[in-house]
């Protein structure tokens, strides 16, 4: 494997994002009927390279607003390789403080993102017992969808009554 600067991750990592964004296809089904809430909305997302792992590997600091049913902000770390425009990957966690549909707590997301043959997926998954405050006991997966520069949201969850 060719050794990457980090510049060139940096930038791959943002194209698989929008590319396994952008394709609603790309994410497993999620079960409606399996989850009692739903929150849309966008969100903003400010990244910085920080450094690699590696010779192929590179990290990004990222910094989220959220806006719409879900009024957070959150801070992560992501890891991504290759070309997204073929074969890439890239795995991500975030810590998300705000508010739920007006419940007050934070939770953690993981984000797993693949580009195989150019085919995009994207997974992203409330991590179980990571809930707090209000929020203790989330469950739930988000979708992701970039077009035009926007993202939008749509989070499909449940909390305990």
């Amino acid at each position: 494997m060719k050794r990457l600067r980090p510049v060139v991750l940096a930038r791959a990592a943002l194209c698989l994002i929008v590319v396994a964004g952008t394709t609603a296809a790309a994410q497993p089904p999620v079960d409606a009927a399996a989850e009692d809430g739903e929150a849309r909305g966008t969100f903003e997302v400010r990244m910085a390279p920080a450094g690699t792992v590696g010779d192929t590997i590179g990290a990004m600091s990222m910094v989220k607003t959220f806006s719409g049913d879900l009024q957070a902000i959150s801070n992560g770390r992501m890891l991504a390789s290759g070309d997204p425009a073929q074969s890439a990957a890239y795995v991500a966690m975030e810590t998300v403080t705000g508010t739920l549909d007006g419940r007050s707590g934070g939770f953690v997301l993981v984000h797993r993102g693949i580009v195989d043959d150019g085919e995009p997926e994207l997974l992203v998954t409330v991590v179980p017992g990571s809930g707090t405050g209000e929020l203790a006991g989330l469950s739930g997966r988000m979708e992701i969808s970039v077009a035009d520069g926007r993202h939008d949201y749509v989070l499909r969850y449940r909390l305990p009554d």
